[in-house]
């Protein structure tokens, strides 16, 4: 999926530097597309892959035929012909949304969750061998999925690490620990009060 903002930032600079009206073509069509995704944010994943099977999957169709169609018109040494031929090299991963609510369509919220590790990349060189790189990737993860459901990283660790080791979260109940299900232990005591008074 990662290819999605490339294969749009390809066309995007080539009309940008160039005016063209086929890269611009390309950037409408797009554009639509982000239009029908602002339109079913937020919605559970089968409403959003059926919508995208409805009125995505037609506009997406048509960019691959004009691609198709369009890519012998023009010069094969062209930055247009190569952004043409980077979409269609890419298209299986491009169309992967399409058939999976639960995908974004493209990596942007990824990428700006990655940027700041990225530019700190040469700190993490203490990661050593292949287990520390590892380590590190596990942590980055898990830091950047709790960012991304709105929790903050140290609480929601400090709280499922405490919970975990001490067993008082047993195996069955890890799900609840998920960043996009977890409430803080004092939330969940409070929550649970009355309901023990009834008893």
């Amino acid at each position: 999926m990662a290819a999605e903002g490339h294969a749009r930032r390809n066309f995007y600079e080539i009309y940008q530097s160039t005016g063209s009206l086929l890269a611009a073509d390309v950037l409408g069509r797009i554009r639509t597309l982000y239009e029908i995704e602002a339109d079913i944010r937020g919605r559970p994943a089968e409403h959003r892959r059926d919508v995208r099977q409805g009125r995505s999957r037609p506009i997406v169709e048509a960019v691959h035929d004009w691609l198709q169609d369009h890519l012998p018109r023009v010069s094969g040494a062209s930055d247009l012909a190569e952004a043409m031929r980077y979409a269609i090299r890419h298209w299986s991963g491009l169309i992967v949304f399409l058939d999976d609510g639960r995908v974004e369509m493209d990596t942007n919220a990824v990428e700006r969750a990655i940027r700041p590790v990225a530019l700190r990349r040469k700190n993490a060189l203490f990661a050593g061998p292949d287990g520390g790189a590892r380590h590190w990737s596990i942590a980055m993860t898990l830091i950047n999925t709790a960012k991304l459901n709105g929790v903050e990283p140290m609480s929601h660790l400090a709280d499922v690490l405490g919970r975990i080791v001490s067993g008082r979260t047993k195996a069955h109940e890890l799900p609840a620990l998920l960043p996009w299900n977890w409430q803080p232990e004092h939330v969940l005591a409070v929550n649970a009060e009355p309901s023990a008074m009834a008893a």
